[in-house]
């Protein structure tokens, strides 16, 4: 059993200081020996943050012949290759197939080692397990990413890819393939129905995006999915599963021409075909767009967003600054003290931005009492209002971005993330290096550039409300919304709304951070 002394040691060992300044050890001689023996084990955890200092890993880009971008990242720490193959084919491109075609990328993903003429589904997947790869694919909003991860040695790793290839290359999507996934997706539409949190995404993104590509969800519909043919899949692969369409991500135990070599037997090896058009700009609003569903339960679900910008605009850092400090930092961020521990309104509020190819999204959500309900949306949209209105602290901004710099090596721990990170940087035109960079970007980052990026970004008067509850008073919500507003945010004409940044960059860009996709379909 612990007692007072055992306390008081491990105390100062967590705070780094002698332990034999303050103890007295003679109580513990007599009665509890092995105290004693410990010591030296609890000391030696003064030494663990020294001894797993991650370093920024070295990224290379590889000069690929096939013009292909290619990010190679050399890790000698396991016999193991991951590979990532970022095509710029996600749910979004699903309508340039056919209108209402949704769901499509998400299903090609499911099927794409489903069989080709020469092999089952079967021979695929034993194919891969004889040399111990793992294969997988799936559909994002803007990405359709294919993994292998794999052996180092060649004659795991070569035969590895090339089944890769000739699953990317002859996938025939049969028609059996597609009705099981139809069949499931029922299973996921009752799934859905009995969601709140799950209907108020869906609602919101088609909310918030109308007729943009990025409005629907990304396994589509019950309906759009019913009529996908074998065909258009096909037709999908042919038009996006491209080498043009592609950059290519590669961490593990090789070098830098084995790595290159590598690169370019997947690009060569791959339809070349073209690179994906430019997305739509979704249309922003011009004042409160509230949506309710109706629920019968005792709790009430909330979300509220507005149209947010690019993974190009230069201002994304300092949004992810912002982001923490309103939303993003558990019981230090804004939302947290307003609505949980000043209110015990909810459990947890959360806020995050979607950085995409088109404007992404800005959003904040919580689940509160019925009887809270209005109340909390007030108290919410207040506290964004005075964020946007108010002055940056300049502590808590400092402390925010210490914490940002401590948790960045997370998304360097693994060689998993590693290369995931590179198929970001790699698909977003980010610089080879923007991972070493990355501190002293972040250092950078003012007060004033938060403040004015939220400004400039940042819209409480234009936003989309969606509420799942069983009782609603629409009127109520607009009239305390519009309290919030008087007199700093008057609604704007539609002229007065900027436009957000949609073109991609010429050259790189060194002034966003880089995260492997974060976007979870919903079972419809």
């Amino acid at each position: 059993m612990f007692n007072r002394y055992t306390f008081i040691l491990l105390a100062s060992l967590i705070a780094g200081q002698s332990a034999t300044a303050d103890v007295d050890f003679n109580p513990l001689s007599d009665d509890k020996p092995s105290y004693l023996q410990s010591i030296p084990l609890l000391l030696s955890l003064q030494n663990i943050n020294a001894q797993n200092q991650l370093s920024t890993p070295h990224v290379q880009e590889l000069n690929n012949k096939y013009q292909v971008r290619s990010l190679f990242a050399e890790s000698k720490s396991l016999p193991m290759v991951d590979i990532q193959l970022t095509f710029n084919a996600g749910a979004a491109r699903d309508e340039e197939i056919a209108p209402g075609l949704y769901g499509i990328a998400n299903m090609a993903a499911k099927l794409i080692d489903e069989g080709t003429e020469n092999y089952t589904a079967n021979d695929i997947a034993r194919a891969f397990e004889r040399v111990g790869a793992q294969f997988s694919a799936q559909a994002y909003r803007d990405m359709f990413i294919v993994k292998l991860r794999v052996l180092s040695d060649p004659k795991k790793l070569e035969p590895a890819v090339a089944m890769m290839l000739k699953v990317l290359n002859h996938s025939t999507f049969k028609k059996s393939s597609i009705n099981l996934v139809l069949s499931n997706t029922q299973v996921g539409q009752k799934q859905i129905q009995e969601s709140p949190s799950r209907m108020m995404n869906i609602m919101f993104y088609r909310a918030l995006y109308g007729k943009h590509p990025y409005a629907q969800p990304i396994p589509g519909t019950q309906g759009s999915i019913s009529k996908i043919s074998s065909e258009q899949l096909q037709r999908f692969s042919q038009q996006f599963l491209v080498s043009q369409n592609l950059n290519i991500a590669i961490t593990g135990k090789l070098n830098s021409k084995e790595a290159l070599k590598l690169s370019e037997q997947i690009a060569g090896n791959l339809k070349q075909g073209e690179k994906a058009k430019a997305l739509a700009q979704p249309v922003e609003k011009t004042s409160f767009d509230i949506r309710h569903i109706k629920f019968k339960s005792s709790q009430a679900h909330v979300m509220m967003g507005q149209l947010g910008t690019t993974r190009f605009d230069p201002d994304r850092l300092a949004l992810e600054v912002a982001n923490q400090m309103f939303g993003g930092s558990g019981f230090n961020s804004i939302l947290m003290q307003e609505l949980r521990v000043k209110r015990g309104y909810t459990y947890g509020a959360y806020s995050s931005f979607s950085f995409s190819q088109a404007p992404g999204s800005f959003s904040f959500s919580y689940s509160t009492q019925q009887d809270q309900l209005l109340d909390s949306i007030k108290i919410a949209h207040q506290a964004l209002v005075n964020f946007v209105n108010q002055p940056i602290d300049k502590n808590k901004m400092q402390d925010t971005k210490a914490g940002m710099l401590r948790a960045f090596p997370n998304n360097y721990n693994s060689n998993a993330h590693i290369n995931a990170q590179l198929g970001s940087i790699g698909f977003y035109n980010q610089s080879a290096n923007y991972l070493s960079i990355y501190p002293q970007l972040l250092e950078k980052i003012t007060a004033q550039d938060v403040q004015n990026a939220i400004r400039k970004h940042l819209h409480p008067e234009r936003l989309t409300i969606i509420v799942v509850s069983d009782q609603f008073d629409k009127k109520a919500l607009e009239a305390l919304l519009k309290q919030n507003l008087a007199p700093q945010f008057p609604i704007p004409n539609k002229e007065q709304i900027p436009k957000s940044v949609i073109a991609p960059p010429e050259k790189p860009v060194t002034d966003e951070r880089a995260v492997f996709p974060d976007d979870v379909p919903a079972s419809i």
